[in-house]
């Protein structure tokens, strides 16, 4: 008998709405789980999905992949490229492994709830996939992360972050609760699968993909690739369902969704990936900066799927690009300089020919940032090792749970943003975090950052040691700087053998 072709039967079999008989509409659907917009299912049934997949395709495609990972890491493994490779693309592979593992497992249940919960039949069938493709993504990322576990105790934070209580850990965590777990379907197929997924992990993936290509790591780049393609595809959700509500007079709500969520994946998208563009990549492999990335996959791609779905560009969009030109920096200076409660160990990234580079991507980094890395080189060269280290943590925002700061000295514009509700006052880094919070006060406000557990005597005892205990830190996990301050030793005479003529033209000024 013949086979019918995918077209003549596909939309029949993925359209599973029923007329229900022993349960009510709301009961099945409840607004909480599925559908803060209240559309009715009716309403729902417009959604087109742009991928078409039956189960066949899907798992014929995914079986390929996964093979394809797995020979190319077990074709490498003799070649112990983690033996051989920059002290800078290791720290990528820890940050990276400790941050997106356990967030892909988080985005599992994101999609099941979507897949459960989704008036729409081809969100549902989208999210069926999707769910696969992120329990995928776990599997084998930490699959690949346990690989080289016995080299370095560091490692096992792609299992072991959102576990803990650390500071980053913490962020994370909250931003995926925010987006994911704390929405119903409809609100987080925006969040998820547009804002976060088509806005930032997409493009973020073949960014690493080929940087790690570039850097001869070419076990990491197949394993990247192989979730990228993934993403592509169940990214699209998000963007059916903003056509089903902007066409139901939803604009303004689906507009609010989409400035939550993508200024809250902006904060620590910039914070992660940053510093790996601009500091913690070889510069003979660097090929562009991060402003530059940000500007071209980001930028100009999510700029025009907004607008071609009629939506309008975020209320701070001019300053988000603003901050394309120092969020980095600062934020690189203050994760080296907290290294110590990190999971990877931060490169300096600033010898001579990088301050060269770095000047010019970014004119006049030298006099708003080198100095304050001259000032750190001088404390390794005389031995001031209290110097290296913080004596406490820094004040973190209540939304993003990232630090408040911005350009240091000349330049300076941070303002103070804070809102008082209940009891306290809750800080913020940006006018942006401080508007998130004032939508739900009720939503945030039992949210405590590391700082608050410090400052509420949670943290015993509350020393900078029993600080990296509580975080779950122990010896041979903890940060320190990847070259062993080689960096520091060699960049610059000591500080008080040359003149601030002589520092000017070492900074390259």
């Amino acid at each position: 008998m013949a086979t019918l072709n995918r077209a003549d039967w596909y939309d029949i079999a993925r359209d599973t709405n029923w007329t229900p008989r022993y349960a009510s509409v709301e009961e099945i659907f409840p607004d909480e789980m599925s559908d803060a917009f209240g559309l009715t299912v009716e309403q729902w049934e417009a959604y087109d999905e742009p991928f078409k997949i039956s189960y066949r395709e899907y798992v014929a495609v995914q079986s390929k992949k996964d093979a394809d990972a797995y020979s190319v890491k077990a074709a490498l493994a003799r070649a112990n490229f983690f033996d051989k490779a920059a002290p800078g693309w290791i720290s990528i592979l820890k940050m990276h492994y400790g941050a997106i593992c356990l967030a892909e497992y988080i985005a599992v249940l994101g999609e099941a709830k979507m897949a459960r919960f989704g008036k729409a039949p081809g969100m549902r069938n989208m999210a069926t996939f999707g769910s696969l493709d992120e329990m995928r993504h776990t599997q084998i990322q930490l699959y690949f992360a346990h690989e080289n576990i016995h080299k370095s105790r560091q490692l096992d934070w792609g299992l072991k972050t959102y576990h803990t209580q650390n500071w980053a850990g913490i962020a994370g965590r909250a931003m995926l609760d925010d987006v994911i777990l704390g929405r119903d379907a409809a609100t987080m197929s925006i969040m998820l699968t547009f804002a976060l997924e088509q806005g930032f992990t997409n493009l973020q993936f073949l960014g690493l993909a080929a940087d790690a290509a570039k850097m001869g790591d070419y076990s990491f780049s197949n394993l990247i690739s192989s979730v990228q393609t993934d993403e592509a595809r169940h990214a699209q959700i998000g963007t059916a369902a903003l056509k089903v509500l902007i066409a139901n007079g939803k604009k303004a709500q689906a507009q609010q969704a989409v400035e939550i969520a993508f200024w809250r994946n902006w904060r620590l998208f910039f914070s992660l990936t940053g510093p790996a563009i601009d500091y913690l990549t070889p510069l003979e492999h660097r090929h562009q900066s991060f402003k530059e990335f940000v500007h071209e996959f980001i930028v100009a791609q999510f700029e025009r799927a907004i607008e071609d779905l009629g939506l309008d560009r975020p209320w701070y969009w001019d300053f988000f690009l603003d901050t394309t030109n120092y969020y980095q920096h600062s934020g690189h200076l203050e994760l080296w300089f907290l290294r110590q409660t990190l999971w990877w160990n931060p490169a300096g990234g600033v010898t001579p020919a990088e301050r060269a580079w770095l000047e010019e991507k970014y004119p006049g980094w030298n006099q708003r940032w080198g100095r304050l890395w001259d000032v750190i080189a001088d404390n390794v060269q005389h031995g001031r090792q209290d110097k290296l280290f913080p004596a406490t943590v820094p004040m973190l925002c209540n939304i993003c749970g990232l630090s408040i700061g911005g350009i240091p000295g000349q330049g300076h514009h941070v303002k103070g943003h804070w809102t008082d509700y209940g009891e306290r006052r809750y800080y913020f880094c940006s006018a942006p975090c401080k508007w998130i919070f004032d939508i739900e006060q009720q939503r945030y406000a039992g949210h405590k950052s590391i700082v608050d557990r410090l400052l509420a005597g949670d943290i015993q005892p509350g020393t900078i040691d029993g600080t990296l205990e509580y975080m779950g830190l122990f010896p041979g996990e903890r940060g320190d700087d990847a070259d062993d301050y080689a960096w520091a030793r060699s960049a610059l005479p000591p500080m008080n053998d040359r003149s601030a003529g002589h520092a000017d033209a070492a900074a390259g000024l």
